[in-house]
């Protein structure tokens, strides 16, 4: 079994769709914390009112994980990395219309 019939699952894509935006906050918070602590910067972003746009921020580079799927022909994964960035997207949506 070759290794893209092995991960080209759905729930590959769904996973990976939704770690990575993790872990691009955490790269953001690293790279502009300024030796704040993550719950400190959390609030400031919080308290700045931007919290729908640091979502969306950390979201984008999911076209990429689409991207690197498509193009590797692993269509199931794709699809869950469509599936989880629409998740997100509704997310934002409630947190900036309902909050």
């Amino acid at each position: 079994m070759m290794w893209r019939e092995k991960y080209d699952k759905l729930i590959t894509g769904v996973v990976s769709g939704f770690i990575f935006p993790f872990i691009v906050g955490l790269s953001v918070y690293l790279f502009s914390s300024e030796s704040r602590s993550l719950h400190t910067f959390i609030y400031k972003i919080i308290d700045a009112d931007i919290i729908t746009h640091a979502i969306s921020l950390t979201v984008f580079p999911n076209i990429f994980l689409f991207l690197l799927f498509n193009r590797q022909d692993m269509l199931r994964a794709t699809r869950g990395v469509l599936g989880i960035t629409i998740f997100w997207a509704v997310l934002v949506f409630a947190v900036k219309f309902l909050g």
